[in-house]
């Protein structure tokens, strides 16, 4: 395991649910780390997700849940390496459930900078916000 690692909270409606739209965009269930209040989902050696009913979440923090079916809170950006997989992706989390959330004039501007990125949101209202960039040098 690596010293650093990123775990994202995130509370869910339904676990089940959220657990399947994870595993249907092809990432993976740590069964260690998943009981019925909460799963780990491993989108690679460094990121987790941490699926936590909204109960259990409520145990992290005395401020309420926001609405992320209403309003935003966070957009997680995910650096992919291609512009095939960010559409892979997003095209899977549709297909799984999610809605795309599609801004012409920042598609625009990321073109101008060597970059392809696109959004989708989960059923829970979590934004999503995979990209791909030609680094210069890289």
């Amino acid at each position: 395991m690596s010293s650093k690692m990123i775990f994202i909270n995130l509370p869910v409606a339904d676990l089940d649910r959220s657990k399947g739209f994870y595993e249907a965009l092809g990432w993976k269930v740590n069964e260690d780390f998943t009981d019925q209040n909460a799963s780990c989902i491993v989108v690679d050696d460094n990121i987790c997700l941490m699926l936590l009913t909204k109960d259990f979440f409520t145990t992290f923090s005395k401020r309420p849940i926001g609405d992320t079916a209403g309003t935003i809170a966070a957009a997680y950006a995910l650096s992919l390496g291609s512009a095939a997989e960010v559409d892979a992706l997003t095209e899977a989390a549709v297909a799984a459930g999610a809605s795309e959330e599609v801004n012409d004039d920042k598609r625009a501007e990321e073109a101008q900078v060597g970059m392809h990125g696109r959004t989708f949101i989960d059923p829970d209202g979590h934004q999503w916000e995979p990209f791909y960039m030609n680094y210069p040098g890289a």
